[in-house]
């Protein structure tokens, strides 16, 4: 019995040991990089237990950026389903009236909604409805994040995001070149009713930029700089609905419907109604946007789709929020201290701990709704980035102004797999010397580990 004691003990002296050891490595590694170590926060556990082997202000309240997508979009999982489909329906009823139901599909496009008026001509023979309904219901009426800059909202990856989804929200805008020094021509990829300040001219390389100045009008682009080849650069859409209803109206004269009527607002009724047609799109294709590609507008609108789905009611940050609490509740993980306000981490008045998000990942049911869904090294957000891992690191990054995090799953040199976040708050470093110390501290890790 002694022996074994003994025996005992010295594995548990050489585990100290080790965990020591492979701790110094990744203090070193901090105290050698030029960013202060007040400004990281680091906590990686052990998958398998959840144990805790190395932290470094874990408790400490941060901005997690695009990393919060790993939380937001496993609870909105939970919540829809992997089966789940974004769906857009036009239903008839027995008095010859119309209802396009709308389900704040990221997909839908002006093609998939000619298609839904199409069939209807085609197939149902309805040529001239009474009436055409919106059951725009699936969400409130706000369009962007709590917390979003105002200044970004010309930002292509910040889109709105509404019941009026279409076209990723956004409006092509091409600059084409004419005669050496002479204004360039602009046009639109679908007429939605914007001026335009041509202050672009003809010239030796592509230097166009593209402004707008809300205080004077919001419908009004100023496009500078100059042009050699064509190019086409996307702006969000200042309204999204008005550019929808004009998307509406393409697909009604497309298909020769006879239909020069208003739409009005109204709740799809539940009975002596049918279903003329239907465009539809897989939840996976989000999941891929969302983890490999890091879409805002796609990762907000899953968000508020599960807060719509939780609450049996129109999608709001606050029943998104209550869907991603109760998820919690069901992991039994305390979030007293974290605060989340959007699905995207886009926002700043987001507090995430390190602490938290390793926790939250080493959790059985969030590792197999992720781990397969996750970049590796080389892609999406990580191309050109981790190469030195290969298939041995899954992880969704993060970047904001001052902020770089990153999350997810590493498998040591021993075997051993385990859920990391690292997140860097420091102004005085550029982005890149933050990314190179967040490669470096998961060198530790999986040659220490």
């Amino acid at each position: 019995m002694k022996k074994f004691l003994t025996f005992l003990l010295c594995l548990i002296l050489i585990s100290g040991v080790k965990n020591s050891v492979s701790a110094a490595a990744i203090d070193k590694t901090v105290a050698q990089s030029d960013i202060n170590k007040n400004s990281i926060s680091i906590s990686v556990k052990e998958v398998q237990t959840g144990k805790t082997v190395y932290d470094l202000n874990e408790d400490k309240a941060m901005l997690p950026a695009s990393t919060l997508k790993l939380i937001t979009l496993a609870a909105s999982l939970d919540k829809l389903g992997t089966n789940y489909e974004f769906s857009t329906k036009l239903y008839k009823n027995t008095n010859n009236e119309l209802y396009l139901k709308l389900g704040a599909d990221p997909f839908l496009t002006s093609a998939g909604l000619n298609s839904l008026f199409a069939k209807a001509v085609k197939e149902k023979k309805i040529i001239s409805p009474k009436n055409i309904f919106i059951d725009d219901y699936i969400f409130d009426s706000n369009e962007w994040g709590e917390g979003w800059q105002w200044d970004d909202d010309l930002n292509p990856l910040m889109p709105k995001f509404s019941s009026y989804n279409i076209d990723g929200n956004k409006l092509g805008i091409t600059v084409a070149s004419t005669i050496n020094g002479a204004p360039v021509n602009i046009y639109t990829s679908k007429f939605y009713p914007t001026t335009f300040m041509n202050l672009a001219v003809t010239g030796k390389e592509n230097t166009i930029t593209i402004s707008r100045n809300n205080s004077i009008s919001p419908d009004m682009l100023k496009v500078e700089g100059t042009v050699k080849t064509q190019i086409t650069k996307y702006v969000p859409i200042n309204n999204p609905k008005r550019y929808f209803i004009l998307r509406l109206e393409d697909a009604i004269r497309s298909a020769k419907m006879d239909y020069y009527g208003s739409f009005q607002q109204k709740k799809t009724p539940s009975s002596n109604i049918y279903l003329v047609s239907e465009v539809k799109h897989p939840i996976e294709k989000a999941v891929k946007e969302i983890l490999i590609n890091s879409n805002n507008f796609i990762a907000e609108t899953v968000f508020k789709l599960a807060g719509a789905n939780y609450a049996k009611n129109t999608g709001s940050l606050a029943n998104s929020q209550n869907m991603i609490n109760a998820y919690f509740k069901k992991l039994n993980l305390n979030y007293d201290d974290i605060k989340i306000v959007d699905g995207s981490g886009v926002s700043k008045n987001n507090i995430m701990t390190t602490d938290f998000m390793s926790s939250f990942l080493a959790k059985n049911e969030v590792q197999q709704l992720l781990e397969a869904n996750l970049p590796a090294a080389g892609e999406g957000t990580l191309t050109n980035r981790m190469l030195y891992f290969k298939d041995n690191l899954k992880a969704k990054t993060g970047t904001l102004t001052n902020v770089s995090s990153i999350a997810g799953y590493i498998t040591s040199r021993n075997g051993k797999k385990y859920a990391f976040a690292i997140m860097i708050h420091d102004s005085k470093t550029k982005p890149n010397e933050k990314k190179s110390l967040e490669e470096y501290i998961l060198r530790d890790i999986y040659t220490n580990y």
